[in-house]
């Protein structure tokens, strides 16, 4: 007999608290120990592959797993499965005494890695983001392969696994950028933001991406006080107040530099970068340190100071750990977290001075920062959505018990997994909020980025219609940006749709189609005599679907992985029926033959089902020709059932549709542009001959300048100088010159 008594004096940290351990001599696979959790303290949240059990000593509190709290007392016991994100919150006035046992069941872990609804999935609302794309473009096939055909297709794996799951996102029309197109398109903020959020909708219903709530945050009732008072919650924290940090203005105007008016060297990583925020490794930057900093107003600077809203964001690390225990976080995000919380000061503006925006309560002279306001705008949107369904959710108080999941891209990772965290921190000091995140990679476009500017670019609308659309999204898929960047080939596009879609699933389906309608009537039969290899290949496509479940799912989703074992059913039945196929004319051997053709016709009902979040019309149209209904997620590989009347042969799925051509190379000489250009943008009659004039001739004021020198930027992806824009240069040697940077 062995006697282990609680004693204070042998406990250290771990997991946020106080543990030590119970020694047990001679006992093999079990753990034990004590912990001890102060009165309003809590562990920290992990998961591991041991079941565990606490025995609650003493004190009261409670137990939170995935996201829903029980209350605990003295004699509670709980046990936890392997994987479940735990915490221990002590919500009482003494001390919360507890005894931990826990031991391995490797078989148990397996199976519970392996559920769909694992982390509680399917028992509480889950709102699927796609980052908010600004209005000041259409969306292209970059824009379409990371977040939104993430978003969807994970919502639409959810909900055939019984999940309460919704797909949000809007238009993020307070950006910087839709002032800089408004003075683009001589227009205003306004026009562009309504005119690029219709032309964005229109592209995601052309993708079969149908978000079931996107909020217009210029357009939308309660958005502009909602999001003042979510700021005023964050200034009542007392982290946020107005102080005065270093800033860039223009040498010339004076004018106030961030994000699109200011380009230079990153401080972190050395790469060229708008202000703000770094593409290539993802920090941010605070405009003032930049490296060889240039405005794009006269491309000279100044530094001075400027009072503005700020975060002392460096002093909030262990907030930003404690967050990343608790969901889904990959590794590049928390690495890129290490290297923001290495610096010794981070001092964030949260405002700055502008016209377009939201102004925070007693600060009329600034805007709240597009990127924090989005962290408000998600809580929006779900509020948005409750009131639409019936739901009393509100952005206000956002609930435990809510299950958040981003899809964006890295450019995008500093705000949504390091700044929101903090921020809601601040507004609701209470809440925790339990966030997984889904990064993409840049996709690029003949091994070069997509790029507006240049129109360097396959746009949605050029290459999506109701016959097109599942197989761009099954080569977007296919070649998705997970991990690294990947490449977008328009001759590899065409010829995947050709040798794998046309020549290999249709072709399949219609040779299925041909040997039942001539050796069965086009009626299934049943099962007959099972060989060695049918089971095997009954056991190869559970693997596919195991795998392909595994892919899509929470914990792992890859549509590159889950692409490929679509392929690998298609490819596994392909080889199977050549296999079986030396038997077609042999005596005695029907009832075999049966087994080979039900179990092909499995394999299509399989292809049917788990098909559908990557390619929907196609999975849904299959389904119908095999007698099924709206499919749920397949637990198990069935057989359509046997006297099923059907017929599968010269069904077209797809077509060899070839993706656009690449756009020409710019004009070699491009003066006729460029004059029209300066004659749009100074409002000259058409006939005005500017040729042989200076801009500061023709009357160009600087902002006029700023328009001229953005739109050669998107053109040509040329950043010229404002003071070659304004020099002595007529707009005929501008032209050369512009002709001569193009070619080099």
């Amino acid at each position: 007999m062995r006697i282990d008594t609680f004693d204070p004096a042998t406990l250290s940290d771990a997991f946020g608290i106080d543990m030590s351990t119970i020694d047990l001599p001679g006992v093999v696979g079990l753990g034990a120990g004590w912990g001890r959790v102060a009165p309003g303290r809590r562990s920290d949240p992990h998961q591991h592959d041991e079941i565990e059990m606490f025995v609650i000593v003493s004190g009261s509190g409670e137990v939170v797993v995935d996201g829903a709290r029980h209350p605990v007392g003295p004699g509670t016991v709980v046990k936890f499965d392997p994987f479940e994100t735990h915490v221990i919150d002590n919500t009482g006035d003494t001390d919360v005494v507890f005894v931990t046992c826990y031991w391995r069941e490797p078989r148990h872990a397996e199976e519970v890695a392996a559920r769909p609804g694992r982390r509680r999935f399917a028992e509480r609302p889950v709102f699927v983001f796609s980052t908010p794309p600004t209005p000041n473009g259409d969306l292209h096939l970059g824009h379409l392969s990371g977040p939104y055909l993430g978003a969807d297709a994970f919502v639409r794996f959810q909900r055939m696994n019984g999940a309460q799951a919704w797909h949000l996102t809007g238009s993020d029309d307070y950006q910087s950028y839709v002032v800089a197109k408004a003075a683009q398109e001589q227009s205003t903020p306004e026009q562009v933001a309504s005119h690029y959020g219709a032309e964005i909708t229109r592209t995601l219903e052309l993708m079969d991406i149908r978000p079931d709530q996107f909020t217009v945050t210029s357009a939308d009732a309660g958005y502009r006080e909602g999001l003042r008072d979510f700021f005023a919650a964050v200034e009542a924290s007392g982290q946020v107040a107005r102080r005065e940090l270093p800033a860039l203005f223009d040498a010339e105007t004076g004018r106030y530099l961030y994000e699109v008016n200011v380009s230079g060297i990153c401080p972190s990583c050395a790469a060229a970068t708008n202000g703000n925020i770094c593409e290539e490794c993802g920090e941010p930057n605070i405009v003032a340190d930049l490296i060889e900093a240039r405005s794009r107003i006269s491309d000279s600077v100044r530094v001075g100071g400027l009072v503005r809203h700020a975060l002392p964001l460096h002093e909030f690390r262990e907030v930003v750990t404690r967050h990343h225990r608790l969901g889904r976080v990959p590794a590049r995000l928390r690495e890129l977290a290490e290297r923001v919380f290495a610096r010794e000061t981070l001092d964030l503006p949260l405002s700055h001075p502008a016209q377009w925006g939201v102004a925070p309560r007693g600060a009329d002279d600034q805007v709240i920062w597009v990127w924090p306001e989005m962290s408000y705008g998600f809580l929006h949107g779900i509020a948005r959505l409750g009131a639409r369904i019936g739901e009393m959710w509100q952005a206000d108080k956002p609930e435990q018990d809510w299950k958040i999941v981003h899809f964006f891209g890295y450019d995008n990772s500093f705000y949504h997994a390091i700044l929101y965290p903090v921020l809601y921190r601040l507004a609701f000091p209470h809440w925790e909020p339990d966030i997984d995140y889904h990064v993409n990679e840049f996709y690029l476009l003949d091994n070069q980025k997509f790029s507006t500017s240049r129109q360097h670019a396959v746009w949605g609308k050029d290459i999506l219609s109701p016959k097109t659309v599942d197989a761009v999204r099954f080569y977007l898929s296919r070649t998705r940006p997970e991990g690294e960047r990947t490449n977008f080939e328009r001759e590899a596009y065409t010829a995947t749709v050709r040798e794998v879609l046309i020549d290999g699933w249709q072709g399949w389906l219609d040779d299925l189609g041909r040997r039942l309608n001539t050796r069965y009537g086009g009626v299934v039969p049943d099962a007959g005599i099972w060989t060695p290899e049918h089971t095997a290949f009954h056991a190869r496509l559970g693997r596919r679907l195991a795998a392909v479940t595994a892919h899509l799912g929470q914990d792992g989703f890859s549509l590159r992985a889950a692409t490929a074992e679509l392929e690998g059913i298609v490819t596994d039945a392909r080889a199977f029926a050549a296999r079986e196929e030396v038997l077609a004319d042999a005596s005695g051997w029907q009832s075999e033959r049966r087994t080979a053709i039900a179990m092909e016709l499995a394999a299509a009902r399989l292809l049917s089902r788990v098909a559908t979040p990557v390619m929907p019309r196609f999975a849904a149209r299959l389904a119908a020709l095999l007698g099924e209904s709206e499919p749920t997620w397949p637990s198990t590989v069935d057989l359509v059932p046997a006297g099923t009347g059907l017929d599968l042969t010269g069904q077209v799925f797809f077509v060899a549709e070839p993706a656009p051509p690449a756009p020409p190379d710019a004009a070699p000489e491009p003066l006729p542009w460029l004059a029209d250009l300066v004659r749009s943008t100074l409002g000259l009659p058409a006939q005005a001959v500017v040729a042989d004039k200076t801009l500061r001739e023709l009357g160009a004021s600087s902002l006029q300048a700023v328009a001229v020198q953005y739109q050669i930027l998107e053109r040509l992806d040329l950043d010229i100088p404002m003071a070659d824009l304004l020099s002595e240069r007529n707009i005929a040697a501008l032209s050369r010159e512009l002709a001569e940077a193009v070619a080099r």
